[in-house]
Parts: C-alpha cells; structure tokens; sequence
C-alpha cells in the first residue's frame, strides 16, 4: 500500500482558513449502535456485542485516501467498576465506593513540556474545586495490531486516564456538578491557550462517575484491537453506546470521534449558528440554586470548537447537571412537530409549548442516542429522517443500531422488532429494569407541572387591543417607494402575483442579471445576500407535502430563566404569523400589560450628516436598544417611517442585524423582541434575512400600501381581492408559503430554530460592514464598503427625492429580472443572442467572435466575477499546432440537464444528436427518455442520451434506463433554484409525457426537494453504490450547486466513491422555479468550483474524480477559465437552447414558448427551426476559442490548465465605484497540498467495492436462466452488509432481454437473514425474491417488474403485523412489479410509486406520498400525512379503527368507502376485478395452497398463523372464495367482488367493505362523485 506522508503543520486538527476553504464548513454523518441489558446487569457479552454491532457497520463509517484511516470511532460505556479497582490497585490507588470516583479518558499533547504543563493546571483546578486527584493511568493502545494508517497515527494524541476521588459530603450528583465544573475550566485554560502550540491536542473524552469513553480517528474495526482494555475478558458492563463516523475530510482529528460525554448522533443540526448565539445570549439570564456563583465557570456553554453535535452534547450536558432528568432535556432541545399534530393530547401541547418559551429547538435530521449511565435512550427528530430500528429478546437485551442484522440474534429469543418514529423516545431505566414507552417518559414528564394553566399567561397578538389603523395612502407614495428601491418589476413580478397566487411568483431561464456588487444600479443591501441550502450532508424539507412539521409561530418577548420551571416563564406574545399588519403593528405599540411596554427607535438621520451620520446612527440604536432592556422594555420597534426629502434612512436589515449581534455579545439579547416596522422589506427574501438575522416580527407597511394603490388605480384585478384587507390576508399568506419554503431549503422546520440562525453567505460586502453588522457571516470576494454603501443609499433617495423639484409619478424599471435596453446589464441581451445564432446556423466564425467579443468584453464582463478577471502570461506562448485538437476538447462537453417535458421532443433530441455526433454527453435531465431512443436509428444517428439523471421524482427511472447509459448523474441541486424540486406544471404533462414519466396526463410535477433516499453523507454513498451496481460500466456522477462550504460537501461526496462531480452556478437553469430562488439563492460557479478544487486538493482527493462546472458558460474564454479555476470538464445548457432558436423570452413555465423549444404544445413546437448540426458548429467554435487561448498561455493539453490560478489575475483596468472593493485573493489562491504525491486532476479511478457483492455468487448460479430463460431456484443466507442485492442481476438481465422481459419467475431465490440496504433495488420482471428475516431501508427502490415477499422467521415467537420488518423509504420510485410484506414498513413507504402493486400491514409516516400509479393495500394503521402529493394510483386502507381520515394530507386526493363502481370493470360491465386478488397474492405468498389460475373463481385456505393479524379471525370454514380479473395493462388490480367472498371469516376481516377506505387522486374519480380542485402548482 502506498503511504502518504502528512506534512508536520498539519499533524492534528483543521487546517486554518485559506482561500476558499473555511474549516467551519466542515460536515459530518454516522451510524450509531446501542446494547444494553435492561436490568442493569454487567457482561463480557455487551461489550462483544458493541464490538459486532459497529462492524457490521463500517460502510456507514468513512475513509479518506487511506483505506486504514477511518473518521473516527468509538464507544460509551457503563464505568467498568472491577475492571478500575483491579488496574487502579496495580498502580497503587486505592478507590472508593462505586460513585464516589471517576474516570476519564484523557487525550494530551505529545509534547513533554506542553504535557506537564496540562497535569499542573489539571491537578491545580482538581484541587481549587475541593476534590482529589488519585493518579493517571497509560491507556494501553497498540496501532500495529489495530493496523491503524499513517495519518491518523502522526495525528494520535498521548492518551491517559485521571481518576478523581469525592469529597465525602458529595453525593454522586453534586460530584458530577463538580467534574463538570473541573472539565470546564481545564478545557477553557489549555484549549483556549494560544502559547500552546498542541493545545488543541487536549481533550477529555469524557470525566464521570458513571460513564467512560474511547474513541479515536479510527475505522469500527480497529477501535477494540487498539484499546486492549476493550478486549479484555474483566471489562464488564450493562450498557454499551457504539458510534462510526463519517465526515467530508480527511484531516486528523481525534477528538471529534463520538461518542460524546452524554450522546452520540447521526444526522446534522441545521440551525447551529442561531443556537449557540442563543445560548450565548441566555447567559446573561440563566440562574441556578444547584450551581450558584460557579455558573460563570462553565461559560461559554457551547465550546467554539466543536462539531454540531459536539455542541448538542454541551448543551443537552448543561440542562442534565442543572437539574433536569436526562429524558426532559432531550425533549426540550429535539421537540415533537407539535403546532400541527390533530391527535397529540392537549397536555404534550401544553408542555412543548411552555418548553418553547425557553429555548429553541436544534433542528435538522438527527438519530440521538443519550445516556447518563443510569438511564439510556434514544430519540429521533420530528422529521424520522435517520433510521433507528432495535430488537428486544427474551434475555433481556435491547440492540439499537441504525440498521438490522447488525448482530446476529437467534429469532426465537427476539420478542420484538420495533423503531423509533418521528419525534419518538425510547428510554431504559436500569433501576427499574424495564424499558419505557414513548408514551409513558412523555406522559410523567408533562404532569410534571400543570402546564395548561401556565400557558394561560401567554398572551396572544388577537388578545391585544388598540384602535383599527384606517389603510391608508399617502401622497408621497410613489417617493418612498423609488426612496426604498421599488421598480415597476417589482410590483409586475413579484408583489401583484404574491397577492394573487398565493405563493412565491415563479419565473424561468435563470438569473443572467448582474451580481448587486457588479450592477450599476443602486441595489438594496438585501440583494448582496444569497440564501444557503441544504445539500447531501442533511436534505432539504418538503414544506408544501410535509407542512405538518413546519411552523411560523413563535413566542416573542423577554425569555424567562432556561434552568427553572416557572410560570412566569411562559409570559410572552405568541405570534403565528411574523409578518404583521399595521393593526397587529399598533397593538404592540400600544400595549397595555402590566409589566410590558414597547419602544420606538427611529431608523433615520439628517441627509447632511452624510456617511459620518449613518456610521453614527448605527452605533447609537445599539445604544438606545441596549437602554431599552435597562428600562425593562418588553419590545423595540425598528422604524423607517420617519424617511422624507431632508433624512435618510438605515437599512432595516443592517440596523436589526447590528442590534442583534450587539446584544448576543452583551448576552442581553433574549431580554427583548425585535419588531421592524420597514418600507425596505416586501419580498419574501427580504423577510427571510431579516429573521434570520434577529427580527421576531415584520410589519412591511410600504409594500401593503403599494398594493392598496394598485387595487385602487386598476393594475390589480383579482375577485379574490376585494378590498385592502383582503390584500393583507393574501400577502400574509403568501409570504408564509415563501418564508417555509426558503427555510425548507435548508432542512429547518420551525421559524424559531431560524431566527438569528444566519442562513446566508455575502457576495461583495467588505470586512468592515460584515465585521460591524452580521458577524460570522462568510464574504469571500470582498466588495463594497460603508462609503460605498452610503452613496448607493444616497442614490437611491435621490430617486425618490430628486434634487430638482420635480413631481415624481412613476417608478423606474431597471430591467432586473428581464433585458430592457439603458436597463442593468444582463449577460443574453439581443446582441449575444443574434450574433450567437448567426454564428451557428451558418458555421460562421466571424460572426462567433462578434459573439465572443460582445459576450467577454460587454455583457459577461458586466455581470459576472469572472469578467474581472484576466489571463497572466506565466509560460511561453506555443504554436497552435502544438495544442490539444478541437475534435479532444469537445469531448469534455457536455449539455445542461433539460428534462423532455420542460423541452419539447424536437430541441431534446436535437441536444442528444449533436453530442453523440461530436463525442461529448448530452444530459436527460429528471424527466426520463423514451426507450425507442435506446437503440440507434437505421441512419447510424443515435438520439440516446450519454447521461442520464437520476432526480428527487425518479421519473423513468427503471432499469433499462440505468442500463442504456455511460453515467448517472445524482442530481442533488440545481442552479436556478437550490433546496427545491423539479416542477413540470400540468398544462405541459401531455399523454407522451406522461408515459415516459409513469404519470397522469394533465397533472402538474413535482418532485420532493430532497431525494428521500439521501438524508445524510453515507446515504448518498449509498445511492452512488446503488448506481454502479446497476451499471458497472457507467460513471456515477453527482450534481451540486455553488454555496459556501461546497467544497467540504465535495470532499465528502468524493469519499462516498462518486466518480464525477457538478458544481453548478447560481445563474442557469431552464424550467420553473420561484423568482427568490433564482435571484438569491447559490452563487456564481467560480467561487464554487475554486473552492471544491481548492478543498479537493487539500483533502488529497482531487485526483479520485473528474470536476466539471456549468453556469451561464458561452465562450472559449469562460471554459479557460473554469480550468484555470479547477474543472476539467464543461456544462453548457442555455447557449446551446439559443443556437437552436430561443431567445430567452422566460415563458418556459408557461407552455407558450414561440419558437417550439420549451413547449409540449403541438402547434407552438412546429415552429422549431433548429438543427442538431447548430449545437455541434457552437461547440466546435468554443473549442477553437480555447486553443488560442491554450496557444497564448502556452498549454498543450487541457490536464495542463487545471487549477493553474496562477495564469489569472484581477483586471485591475476594470474602474467603478462599486468593483473597485472586491477582492479575488481567495479564489486565486493556489490550492495547497498537504500531503504528499497529491495530484490536481482526475487520474485514478474509484474502488466501489463490487467484488465483494453477493450478486457475483447470484450472477453465476443464475447464469443460464439469463442466456436462456431457463427457470433456476435457490438459496441464500444475506447479512447486512450485502447491500443492493439483486441489483447486478438485474442489470445482466436488462442487457440480454431488454423491453421483452425475462419471463415471470424464471429466477426465484429463497435468502434468509437481514439484508442489507437497497435489497432488490431495480428488480426487473422474471426475477423472484422471497426473503425470511427483515431488510433495512430502501428495499425495492425503483422496482423494475420484480416480485419481492419478505417475512419474518418462521420460528417467531411476536405478532408479525405488530412488529417492523423493513425500513424507511420502502418501494421509493417502483415503476412495476408486486411486493408483499408480512410486517409494517417504517417511513415514506411508497414515496412515487408509479405501477408496482403491494400488500404491507402497516406503514409510517408519510406514506404514499407523490405516489402517480400502482396499487397499494395497507393491511393495518398508516402514519401521519398519508397521500401528501398523490397524483395517480389507489391505495386501499383497512381502516379499523376509523381513524385514518385524521392521519392523511387530502390536498390531491379523496377517501371513499368502496362503492359499486369499484366492483366491476367499468370497460367490461358484469366482469368483476378486486383488490382481493393483491390480498389473495399476499396470503399465497406466505405458504399457502392455490396458485393463480385464470378461472373466475379459486379457493385459497386461509392458514391462521398467515392470516394478516387481527384482520381475519379464526374462522370454522378454512376457504375464501375469490374471484378477480387482471386489469389489462394496469399492473395492479382494482374493485370488489361481493359474491360468496370470505365466506366464514368473521366481522372485521379485511372483505368487510364498510372498514375499507380508497385513496384515489381526484382526477381519477368518476365526475359525479369528483370534488374538482383548482390546479395549483407549488
């Protein structure tokens, strides 16, 4: 094996800030594992179970370059009371009676002198806090036996052990206070130590009378081989927390392996930054009788350098030891999704809400295991997006893991199978020596205190009274609306249609504007501001389909004390909707409360104080807010109302900012709300940075008045918009639809987890504006500074205040959103546009360089970062001969992802034409291809396009199109609107359309914003796994979008094995997508692809995968630069539309595109002109372009340019009052190599992993049944860790019988055991898989016409129907093919479901969701939020216990008993088809007598012991008469036969009409039982 060697500044820890990289970016996602035996009885056995449990888990667990060097490892455990005493009396310490010690695990600097220096300040402080310190242990560790590599050995800490003695008159819970105490101040003294060069060496691992952990930068594996103490045979405990770890680095770290000190997690917490501000804050106010005076000792709370669960811990840690039990604390910072929830009791309500008053909860996907030794639990969040799944046995052990099959239990001992569902607890109490219910903890923890009567203390916004506001206009309207940046866009794209719609406006074709700090426009300090977004490390929220778990109201107002349950607490304002009208605004200004008032504080200042005054200001309303708290204002409103000809006015965002900040840092800032009263905020954007920069409340009084004129003068005519209240309501709820939307992309569900959380990076702000008002926000380019910023106020004012008295009438149009001539600069204007589709329509080269010319020197340099940079002659110029051919260069093009249905026919397969002729890829898109294009036409021209993408929908994802690619591109983001899916409205899904997707004809497309099979770094491993397996010849591509910190994400995704990586701009895209995604959310490809190539390269993983970027790319220069930058391949998608005819005119969201391109209507689409030979004549311009560009620069190949930022400099020609500030240091930082022999490009290839797939054993046994259809059976143990089985099988299938299909049952294999994830992922018809044990997530994902049965072992002893046999996202994207589940499924089980037919007996939350085909029978309870988003297909429900009509999202969809028509087919009156056939399958699949026949009637005995539980009593006669009929072409079956079915089975069996509900979309009822809905698309 190669050894890398790590270059010595960089042995432990991050490297510092540099270029693009920042380590606060850095990410990570695990497994977790827990055994423990619930009577509190120490074993050897534990401790080997834990050991099994974390390596079966390894591929959750990551590598970096090194195969031996893991992320990290380790494990929690009960304190080992024998094992300390014998190795304790060995050194000569005698130790005390069990609680009356502790042990910790201790890691040091290597160093000798920093060492001692570290056992004076330990031994000193142990000592001030009246305790004794018994000694230090070596921890015994051998990395040879542990075979641990080289990095994370040049990076391993000294590791020893501290014991500490009680003082005698603690009891164990005040000496707990004391260690924690002890560990504080240690950690702060040495940690926070700049003269210690190894100070961040230093970590206690963990310091308690109860608990110990080891942990390390290790693989599962290797953790107990390099502990000995972990092996030995006299280390006993009950209870034992397993952790593997998977981060997007591969820098040493040591001390962020988990466990932590009380927790281990798997997921990531979104809202961090607002979270530890808050708790900064909070420690102005928190008080506790437990600590008294030494409260201060254990500030900051949330230690800085830590990972986010790092965080959680200190926090959850703080909580526990100031008197909280372990279980209420949990449920504090990781609530239930409570606002929503029709069935939680009114007393949970009650507690969540009194909780809320206090703190905010951590939110994002989390799967939290928590001990304090005496008590262990875990908890998943309010969303269920991590797996946890545990057994019971009759030995009275639990094992908790992320997955099954982690640990092999014989099942005859296991007496139940169950897993934690969303906002769920389980919690072990070992003196009791039972396991407790979610139900039971929740039940004592909120009649703990009567917390409804509390909670009558809040006061709510409707209780306030004061004087109705008349809704008025005034005549200086216009003024203040040019004064705060309004345009006639404005009010025509965004306001008029947010009013209307009741959404957030939508828009298409990408954002080609130029960036605010590049615009020679006066733009507002909002527009600087893009929007983060969750991608791969944590998913993005479906806030339309899964609204149930988000909410908007908060608690506003002074907080109360976080340590203390008081009633007086709770005395807050609730609002449930932040953005305020101008009553709700006057109810807060004149409140009448005792003990509450609210302050006014004036935004404005004279116009001639000039920048001196505005600097000033800003300084004196931090003052002024900081006076308010002194005179115990309970509210301050920031107002801008005051502005006129003669003063200026503050930016509502930069004053709440600063006040914010300044108040955190004071620790006062939850002593007040902060309410803006503002003429500057009207979009939702606007509103979003504003909270997510400290605001509580908005009222956008301006923006109310401009839509009150334009209902007055005309301009908008709505019926639903009657008068101005009716305005306010819309605008309100318009905007909440936009603030959830934007606060889903990031994955955050609750507006309280998101105010101050500062979701946001700034593109051309200087340090001196983020420095003084939004610290910690990233601006890595620089820009603009107070001067700057003021003269652009200046000049905003003086629009609306001109100097001259001139009587202004009308608002400006700058031409932001669409080219207007005089208007802002836009990158396609008529010029670029014309001379682009001259050039390729005529292979005229002179008119490509008036193109080339116009686009590099006017528009692009205008508009985009890269238009300020310059090529640096560093080499000798070469001949251009010498250079690379034009016929190579192209091969490393490829087109935009443009789905065929966003296009028309004709424009897609002329992409796919024009690639295939020149060598390079065209791109799917999400929208599937039409199989005939698979093959290549007569004429040798192939329309198949090279890559194909697999999206959130899993449009067309079958099989066979996996198969006919040469790569798979994961598309995680796009650039027009990151954090959100795909939207194909129904006017453009035609019958065509609608096949190729496994849709309805007429209905609108969504996909989830998150694929629902990618919650975290190791499950986007998973998917990359799942990939290459079914196609081991085709690259697996991932598709990200430029953000700060993509280049951590990048690394992570790289280690995950992906072979090719996008990192796409902020500015492209072609379909729909909301205008505030276009125009705020990602950021230009150049940071982003510096950064990725940046962090590669540090990370020593650039040379694993090929880069490529795409992004408003159109000339020769634009892919130079990209190379210099870092890619080595290049996306086109916009220029390539132009050359075929569009002319950017934005309708594609319409349908009414002129020129045919974006467009499904038959008529329109005749009017396409364009020619796969016009793409192709652009492209090899582009490539020529290159070359003397190559020839200048003195580069023979492209391999050559990449990453060479040296050969690039800032055009510092380039002058403007605006430009001038930006700084392009950081992205022409060369990136550094840390480690050595690291290369810059793309010259290995990934190793997946598949020879050891148990689909090679499978592919030889089964090889003749491929060849010739022979019928072969088997069969097969699995284990977890045989993923994706079946799926190479069905690949080798797909290849040999392509659309004939291998006939049904050809291939049947029995397997026992747990399989692993992705079980039969894609399986094709022909193949059969019965499996007796249990299967984790993702079985059947995409099943391609398979059949799938899978039930328990048959010597269980527990209820099958009462017990969990898969796991989350079972059946995600199925195309065909019948599956049948003796058990219940976890959550999101059928997620777009378009033509399998399945039988389960129960399901989770979210069910059925964007299901658009097939059949789905729910034997048994469904979860929340049924059906959210189903557009096709039924699913019939038992509904026993009537209440399935609470659990479902009926937006799409109506519930019906089964009626006549459901009894016959409605195509052949008098021929009966049922629903029970797919049951009548279900039992036969489950061992018993009868196989289908094509008789009208069988006879099928019902075994007791299969009868679907509860559902079919024992019965006196044995046989069920069904008769059923295959619907042609439905691939599922439908109505009821009511002759002599379920003869003997008595009341309540599945047969009995009246208990069975349908859910059928609403498009599919007949019309006189149809509730038609208008056609919204979200």
């Amino acid at each position: 094996m190669k050894k890398f060697k790590l270059k010595n500044k960089y042995r432990f820890g991050f490297p510092k800030k540099r270029g693009l990289y920042d380590p606060q970016f850095e990410k990570d996602s695990c497994g977790v594992g827990l055994v423990a035996n619930i009577k509190g009885i120490p074993s050897r056995k534990i401790m080997d179970d834990a050991f099994q449990v974390n390596s079966k888990m390894d591929h959750r667990g990551g590598c970096g370059f090194e195969e031996n060097t893991g992320d990290g490892a380790g494990i929690l455990v009960a304190l080992p009371d024998n094992f300390f005493r014998s190795e304790a009396s060995v050194l000569g310490i005698d130790l005390p009676s069990f609680g009356s010690y502790a042990v910790g695990n201790v890691f040091l600097p290597v160093d000798d002198t920093e060492r001692t220096k570290c056992f004076q300040i330990i031994d000193e402080t142990i000592k001030s806090e009246g305790q004794k310190c018994l000694g230090w242990r070596d921890v015994p560790v051998d990395a040879d036996k542990a075979d641990v590599g080289p990095a994370s050995r040049k990076a391993q800490p000294v590791i020893k052990q501290l014991f500490i003695e009680a003082n005698s008159n603690l009891t164990q819970d005040e000496f707990d206070r004391k260690l924690y105490i002890i560990r504080k101040q240690i950690s702060h003294l040495i940690r926070g130590d700049e003269s210690f060069n190894e100070g961040k060496l230093f970590y206690v691992c963990s310091l308690s009378s109860s608990v110990i952990v080891y942990k390390g930068m290790l693989t599962p594996a290797q953790l107990f081989p390099f502990y000995p103490d972990l092996e030995s045979v006299d280390f006993e405990t009950h209870l034992a927390m397993v952790h593997s770890r998977f981060s997007t680095n591969t820098f040493p770290s040591w001390d962020r392996a988990q466990p932590n000190r009380y927790m281990c997690h798997n997921g990531e917490i979104n809202t961090l930054k607002g979270n530890m501000n808050a708790m900064k804050a909070r420690q102005g106010t928190v008080r506790s009788d437990l600590f008294g005076d030494d409260i201060e000792k254990l500030f900051p709370i949330a230690e800085l350098d830590c990972t986010d669960s790092g965080s959680f811990d200190n926090v959850l840690e703080f909580l526990m030891l100031s008197g909280r039990s372990l279980q209420e604390s949990i449920m504090m910072m990781i609530p239930e999704a409570w606002q929503s929830d029709k069935n939680m009791s009114d007393k949970k309500k009650a507690f969540y809400q009194f909780s809320s008053s206090m703190i905010e909860p951590w939110d994002g996907p989390a799967s939290i295991v928590f001990t304090d030794g005496r008590k262990v639990g875990a908890v998943l969040d309010r969303n269920g997006l991590r797996p946890s799944r545990y057994y019971l046995t009759e030995d009275d052990n639990v094992i908790m893991a992320s997955e099954v099959g982690v640990l092999p239990v014989d099942p005859s001992k296991v007496i139940k199978k169950g897993r934690l569902q969303p906002g769920k607890m389980f919690l072990i109490d070992f003196s009791k020596g039972e396991m407790i219910p979610d139900e039971d903890i929740k039940t004592e923890i909120v009649n703990q205190h009567d917390y409804e009567q509390w909670n009558r203390a809040i006061v709510s916004l409707d209780d306030l009274k004061a004087e109705k506001e008349a809704e008025y206009i005034s005549e200086s309207l216009i003024s203040r609306m040019r004064a705060f940046g309004y345009t006639t866009e404005t009010m025509q794209f965004m306001l008029m249609p947010l009013v209307s719609e009741l959404r957030d406006p939508l828009g298409s074709m990408g954002n080609d504007a130029a960036l605010a700090c590049l615009s020679d426009k006066p733009r507002l300090i909002f527009d600087y501001f893009k929007q983060l977004f969750a991608q791969v490390t944590n998913p993005p929220i479906d806030s339309i389909r899964e609204e149930v778990i988000m909410s908007l109201e908060c608690l506003i107002g002074p907080e109360g004390n976080l340590l203390e349950n008081d009633k007086d607490n709770v005395k807050r304002l609730r609002v449930d909707n932040p953005i305020l009208s101008n009553t709700e605004l006057n109810q807060i200004k004149n409140l009448s409360i005792e003990g509450w008032n609210t302050r006014t504080i004036d935004l404005t200042y004279n116009i001639d104080d000039g920048l001196e005054g505005m600097k000033r200001r800003l300084e004196e309303i931090c003052s002024e807010a900081e006076q308010a708290i002194q005179d115990e204002c309970s509210f301050i409103i920031l107002s801008d109302r005051n502005i006129s000809n003669s003063v200026m006015t503050l930016s509502s965002l930069m004053a709440c900012s600063s006040i914010h900040h300044h108040l955190v840092q004071r620790q006062l800032r939850t002593k007040i709300g902060i309410i803006i009263e503002t003429g500057e905020a009207r979009e939702v954007h606007h509103h979003c940075l504003l909270f997510g920069y400290g605001a509580d409340a908005i009222n956008p009084y301006l923006a109310f008045e401009s839509l009150f004129q334009a209902l007055q003068d005309g301009s908008l005519t709505d019926e639903n918009l009657p008068n101005n209240q009716a305005i306010v309501e819309a605008y309100k709820k318009g905007t909440k639809k936009g603030i959830l939307k934007v606060m889903a992309k990031m994955g955050i569900s609750t507006l309280h987890s998101y105010k101050g959380a500062q979701i946001f990076e700034a593109v051309g702000l200087s340090d001196e504006i983020i420095e003084k008002s939004f610290p910690g926000t990233a601006s890595r380019v620089g820009g603009i500074t107070f001067d700057a910023l003021f003269n652009e106020q200046k000049r905003r004012h003086d629009l609306g205040y001109p100097k001259e008295e001139i009587n202004v009438t009308t608002l400006p149009n700058p031409g932001d959103f669409h080219w207007r001539n005089g208007g802002d600069s836009h990158m396609w204007d008529p010029k670029t546009i014309s001379s682009l589709q001259l050039a390729a329509r005529t292979n005229n080269e002179d008119a490509y360089w008036e193109f080339a010319k116009h686009a590099n020197e006017v528009s692009t340099k205008q508009s985009s970062l890269r238009g300020l940079l310059k090529f640096k002659s560093i080499n000798q110029p070469i001949e251009i001969d010498e250079v690379e051919s034009e016929k190579e260069i192209v091969k490393r093009f490829a087109t935009g992802a443009m789905s065929l249905g966003s296009i028309s026919t004709e424009s897609h397969e002329s992409l796919a034409i024009a690639m295939n002729q020149l060598g390079g890829k065209s791109n799917t898109g999400e929208g599937g291809e039409d199989p005939i294009r698979f093959k290549t036409n007569d004429d040798g021209v192939s329309k198949r396009s090279a890559i194909k993408q697999v999206a959130s929908g899993r449009f067309g994802v079958t099989m066979r199109y996996l198969t006919n690619s040469d790569e798979l591109q994961i598309k995680i983001s796009q650039g027009a609107k990151p954090g959100e899916g795909g939207e194909l409205p129904g006017k453009k899904v035609d019958d065509y359309i609608a096949k190729i997707r496994h849709s309805t004809p007429g209905v609108g497309l969504i996909s989830p914003p998150p694929h629902h099979d990618i919650y975290s770094i190791e499950d986007i491993a998973q998917l990359i796994h799942d990939l290459k397996n079914a196609n081991r010849t085709s690259r697996i591509s991932v598709k990200l979008v430029s953000e700060v910190g993509v280049g951590t994400v990048a690394a992570g995704v790289v280690k995950a094995k992906t072979d090719h990586l996008v990192i796409a701009g902020h500015d492209g895209g072609t379909g729909a997508s909301p205008l505030t995604s276009i125009k705020h959310a990602g950021l230009p490809w150049e940071l982003g692809v510096a950064e990725t190539h940046q962090t590669l390269v540090m990370n020593n993983l650039r040379s694993r995968v090929v880069l490529q970027t795409d992004g408003q790319i159109k000339t020769g220069r634009d892919v130079a630069i990209a190379a210099l930058l870092g890619a080595e391949e290049f996306g086109f998608a916009t220029a390539p539309l132009v050359t075929l005819g569009c002319i950017m005119m934005r309708k594609c969201h319409l349908n009414t595109c002129p020129v045919g391109i974006a467009t499904q209507d038959k008529e329109l689409r005749k009017k396409f002109k364009g020619k796969p030979e016009h793409v192709v004549n652009y492209l090899f311009m582009v490539a020529k372009d290159l070359r003397m560009i190559m020839a200048e620069l003195g580069f023979k190949t492209v391999n050559e340019m990449i990453g060479r930022v040296d050969c690039l400099e800032t055009d510092i020609a380039i002058d403007h009052w605006k430009r001038n500030g930006l700084d392009f240091s950081k992205i022409l930082q060369p990136a550094e190599k840390i480690f050595e022999n690291t290369e810059v490009y793309n010259i290995k290839e990934q190793n997946h992993g598949l020879d050891k797939a148990l689909d090679n054993e499978l592919l030889e046994k089964c090889e003749n049944a491929i060849k010739s259809g022979e019928k072969v059976s088997f069969n097969s143990p699995i284990l977890n860790i045989n993923r994706t089985v079946g799926t190479m099988l069905s690949n080798e299938v797909a290849k040999v019988w392509e659309e004939n299909n291998l006939p049904e049952d050809t291939i049947n294999i029995n397997f026992t055991g747990s399989a692993g994830q992705s079980f039969a992922a894609w399986l094709v018809k022909g193949i059969t898989f019965k499996l007796e044990g249990d299967a984790n997530d993702y079985v059947g994902k995409g099943l391609s016409g398979g059949k799938l049965i899978i039930y328990p072992p048959k010597e269980s002893k527990f209820t099958a129907e009462e017990n969990i046999l898969l796991g989350n996202v079972a059946l995600y994207g199925a195309t065909g093919g019948e599956a049948y589940f003796r058990g219940i499924a976890a959550e999101r089980f059928c997620v777009r479901n378009s033509g399998a037919s399945v039988v389960v007996e129960g399901i989770g939350d979210h069910g059925c969701e964007y299901m658009t085909g097939g059949k789905a029978v729910i034997l048994g309870e469904t979860g929340r939020n049924f059906g959210a988003g189903m557009s096709g297909g039924i699913a019939y429900i038992y509904n026993q216990n009537k209440d399935f009509d609470k659990k479902c999202n009926k937006e799409t969809f109506e519930i019906e008993s089964l009626m006549d028509e459901d009894l016959e087919d409605p195509e052949n009156p008098g021929t009966p088809v049922t629903v029970s056939y797919q049951v009548a399958a279900f039992y036969e699949a489950f061992g018993m007598e009868g196989a289908k026949s094509n008789e009208a009637s069988v006879t099928l005995p019902v075994l007791n012991c299969y009868s679907p539980g509860g559902l079919a009593a024992e019965t006196q006669s044995n046989n069920v008469h069904l008769a059923w009929e295959q619907v042609p072409g439905q691939g599922g079956w439908v109505g009821w036969h009511n002759g002599d079915l379920g003869t003997g089975i008595g009341a309540g069996a599945w047969c009995i009409t009246d208990t069975y509900s349908v859910a059928r979309a609403v498009h599919q009822l007949p019309d006189r039982r149809c509730r038609r809905v208008e056609e919204r698309y979200h």
